[in-house]
């Protein structure tokens, strides 16, 4: 099951304060490699190889029918009334937050048979990709001659809070801008925003999920791994008539040409070899230990009662699937073959630039400079990365959120911390006053583990663990900071944002408090970071130039959890001594589940083995192609040549976890629902016959309410 990308965002950036910047490799795309950016697709790759060429209109028509999930994850209409498609997965938080103790939609599923019974979720934002703008020489006019390394980096961040603000400004979009190639461009990206989204259907999560973490990240798999969800304006489903992908029911056979469309997270396969030893040595060992430590925490809060393991379910899992994906990296970087590998791409790449005077001497000291600046950042890693509240808090995120608003909204915009400039506010408001449930029992557990972990790592006489314990265990802290916590009310914390700074300050909420006391270090801590960052900022930026220097645009950029487009074909892979199926079936469901004895995790819903004989057993369910994909991409829709829907991304198979780093087109694969099994399971599982008739196309866009 891959991560989606908020996500691993956060996990990444609570486990490593010091975030990494990427750099240098930059070898020609390898066949059928590639996350390509819509203003830069691989027509010539597809031309020579598969005579192909995707014209304009294909390329806008499959951009405007993508959708990004904003809390993570990947979706596409697929109706002309605003249906959209994403995995069970990337829907599973707000199916949680919509359940109650008497109503679990994300354990036992749920079927909308009329507009009425409609689910809205009560924060969830998705994006649609309208238009793109390259801002890359407005950005770096903004660096003048003579500035320090972080006056350049200030002056960067401010003209991007103009840009912004602007475009919001002159065109009602969330407007964003984006650091490609490593700051080798820079990119304006405006999107469609839409807030009032509702679910439709979703299969039970046991359905979705079977097999459990055995089969996670594996294949053959049997996942129903779908989601259909509506969206709506002005309390009517929006108008997709000209911008939704066509369903392909018979979907793509062996050795046919597929496209992915998608938002992969975050790949650092143009790290330097230096910034991937942090990684391995001190990022990715940190984030494990965390990890399991909160899973160890959620575990024993969930066998305290029913409720408790209902409300633990979805972080749970969460963490588990990222554990295990963390692993997979870790795995990969201790690969001397991989490190090796890197090496001689980094030095290629180096004496391409040395063999040049006008790049040796605008590039060649990058590198250095950069493993210096590594070097001096793993020398602080540890203090900075504790000194920080360690648990996946939502009462602690929300706290920090309101006190750092009210402070920054005071500030010119250009001054702002990221995440707080005008161009934000609008979703940092919708994330903060939020309506879904609140646990406080189960963050009181969280946040007692993560301040043990900030204690035994730095010891009682650390200055941060002085100031945040007060005198307090853990465990008590943790108690005082929850009890009775007000946050928990949207109206609440709704009054302490529209309160500004007087109302922040005035409140004795025990939360809120904590983080007016604790800001202070935090930040100072990040400033500290950014300073330690700034020559890699720096390098990191000139090897961008370096590249197309180099070898022009010939290679995509790393994700950033924009839209991508990543193509392949259904591709079988040698597994364990013999061959995967490009495909399964609902046969090799009931096969697998029989060989366990319906056991869990290979257990199935009531009604697979009460409806079993209502079904067409030789009916396609999962499928594997070769595109390149990353965590992000789960909900991605698989596209044939005449951008009909064949499937939908849930997973990569367990070779593919290196692909943060390294893509490997021998056994990387791609793991999908394919489109027939979620129409034969809505049909004669669900009876849910309209919604697949809507799918299909067999009724009117007017018959469809």
């Amino acid at each position: 099951m891959m991560m989606r990308p908020k996500f691993i965002f956060f996990l990444k950036a609570v486990c490593y304060l010091a975030l990494l910047v990427p750099c240098a490799l930059v070898w020609p795309a390898a066949a059928d490699e590639g996350m390509w950016t819509f203003d830069n697709p691989p027509l010539k790759q597809l031309k020579e190889k598969y005579g192909f060429e995707p014209t304009k209109e294909w390329l806008d028509h499959v951009r405007l029918a993508s959708v990004r999930f904003n809390d993570g994850g990947s979706g596409s209409f697929v109706s002309p009334r605003g249906l959209v498609i994403t995995n069970h997965h990337v829907a599973a938080g707000q199916l949680q937050k919509a359940s109650t103790p008497q109503i679990d939609y994300l354990k036992n599923g749920f079927y909308a048979k009329t507009p009425a019974e409609e689910i809205k979720c009560p924060d969830l934002e998705l994006n649609v990709l309208v238009s793109y703008e390259n801002v890359t020489d407005r950005i770096r006019g903004a660096v003048k001659a003579g500035m320090s390394q972080q006056d350049a980096i200030a002056a960067r961040r401010a003209e991007i809070a103009r840009i912004t603000k602007e475009s919001v400004e002159a065109t009602k979009l969330r407007s964003d801008v984006v650091t490609l190639y490593q700051g080798g461009e820079y990119w304006l990206y405006r999107y469609k925003k839409y807030t009032d989204v509702r679910i439709v259907a979703a299969p039970e999560k046991q359905a979705a999920f079977f097999g459990g973490d055995p089969d996670n990240f594996t294949y053959p798999r049997y996942d129903l791994d779908f989601t259909l969800m509506r969206v709506y304006e002005n309390n009517q489903p929006i108008d997709t008539s000209k911008q939704y992908l066509k369903w392909n029911a018979k979907g793509a056979g062996a050795g046919e040409l597929v496209f992915v469309s998608g938002h992969p997270g975050r790949t650092e396969r143009l790290f330097t070899v230096a910034q991937l030893e942090t990684q391995r040595d001190y990022q990715i060992p940190a984030t494990l230990k965390n990890i399991r430590r909160q899973v160890a925490a959620l575990r024993g809060y969930a066998a305290s009662g029913a409720e408790q393991a209902r409300q633990a379910e979805e972080l749970t899992f969460g963490l588990e699937n990222s554990r295990k994906a963390y692993e997979g990296m870790y795995e990969g970087l201790l690969d001397k073959n991989l490190i090796a590998k890197k090496q001689r791409e980094e030095d290629e790449f180096r004496a391409s630039v040395q063999a040049n005077a006008e790049w040796r001497q605008a590039y060649g000291t990058a590198w250095d400079e950069i493993a210096q600046a590594e070097q001096r950042l793993r020398e602080t890693f540890k203090t900075r990365y504790y000194r920080s509240v360690r648990g996946y808090s939502d009462l602690w995120q929300l706290a920090l959120g309101i006190v750092r608003y009210s402070s920054e909204v005071k500030k010119p915009d250009a001054q702002r911390l990221d995440g707080y400039h005008d161009a934000q506010l609008e979703s940092l408001k919708f994330e903060l006053t939020s309506p879904a449930p609140l646990y406080p029992e189960m963050d009181e557990r969280i946040l007692a583990a993560g301040f043990r972990s900030s204690l035994e790592e730095l010891g009682a006489e650390d200055e941060f663990v002085k100031l945040a314990l007060g005198g307090h265990t853990p465990e008590e802290l943790a108690r005082m900071l929850t009890s009775g916590a007000k946050l928990t009310d949207p109206a609440f914390r709704k009054s302490l944002v529209e309160g500004g700074e007087a109302a922040v300050n005035a409140s004795n909420d025990p939360m809120i408090a904590f983080a007016r006391k604790l800001d202070p270090i935090l930040r100072r801590t990040q400033k500290e970071t950014e300073a330690l960052q700034a020559p890699a900022i720096s390098g990191g930026e000139r090897i961008g130039q370096a590249r197309f220097a180099v070898y022009g645009k010939s290679l995509y950029p790393d994700a950033t959890f924009t839209l991508r487009l990543s193509y392949g074909t259904v591709k079988s892979y040698p597994m364990n001594g013999t061959q995967a199926p490009p495909k399964t079936s609902l046969y090799g469901l009931y096969d697998r589940a029989l060989g366990f004895d319906f056991k869990p995790p290979f257990d199935l819903p009531a009604r697979f083995l009460e409806r079993k004989g209502r079904l067409d057993l030789t009916t396609p369910f999962n499928f594997i192609a070769d595109t390149d994909i990353i965590g992000g991409n789960s909900g991605s829709p698989v596209i044939n040549r005449q951008a009909e829907f064949v499937g939908i991304v849930f997973d990569g198979n367990i070779e593919s976890l290196v692909g943060d780093y390294v893509y490997n087109g021998e056994n990387n694969r791609t793991v999908a629902v394919h489109s027939a099994a979620i129409i034969e399971a809505l049909r004669k599982l669900y009876d849910a016959g309209a919604l697949a008739d809507e799918l299909e196309g067999k009724i009117s866009r007017t018959a469809i309410r």
